[in-house]
């Protein structure tokens, strides 16, 4: 009876302290891939303007979709410069140089696809959709810059607008 007893204790013990690393699922803000919805899920979309905002953001993935490509080959390419035993200070600084121009290319077809999203709604939901801090990014939550927890530039995590991955 001692053992029935000693093994169940264990076994709902067990239970309880390993019940804590699986209590949060995959809800917002955790998780993989794309979230091309984060804040956008709250405005009660009509199915047609779910499919256009959805053929928009299908449409921004493709076009950028070699620029991405070319950052990460030149990405790598400038970690390959740095590893070498002499870096070229010239070849650096044109990668670098190079890496910020597709970025800044990307920054504006993002900024696009904003705009692009927001004609789709209505002025309600675009006015909801400013209040809820849609593309704040990390960082930028109600404690924001150096007044967060988190130290300079941290604010409360991540904020509206990452989901699960990459937003928009």
């Amino acid at each position: 009876m001692k053992k029935i007893a000693l093994a169940l204790t264990a076994a709902v013990l067990g239970l309880l302290l390993t019940s804590q690393a699986f209590a949060w699922g995959p809800g917002p803000g955790r998780g993989n891939g794309l979230c091309r919805n984060a804040g956008l899920e709250n405005l009660n979309l009509t199915d047609s303007q779910k499919t256009k905002i959805e053929a928009i953001q299908n449409e921004h993935y493709k076009v950028t979709r070699p620029l991405r490509e070319k950052i990460f080959d030149k990405s790598v390419e400038l970690r390959r410069l740095w590893l070498q035993t002499n870096p070229d200070r010239n070849r650096i600084t044109a990668a670098q140089k190079e890496l910020r121009t597709l970025r800044d290319e990307i920054q504006d077809r993002q900024t696009a696809l904003k705009f692009d999203i927001r004609k789709v709604l209505t002025a309600q939901q675009n006015e909801k959709l400013a209040n809820s801090g849609w593309g704040r990014g990390p960082g930028f939550g109600p404690r924001g810059g150096i007044r967060g927890r988190g130290g300079y530039g941290r604010g409360q995590g991540p904020g509206p607008g990452l989901g699960m991955g990459m937003c928009y």
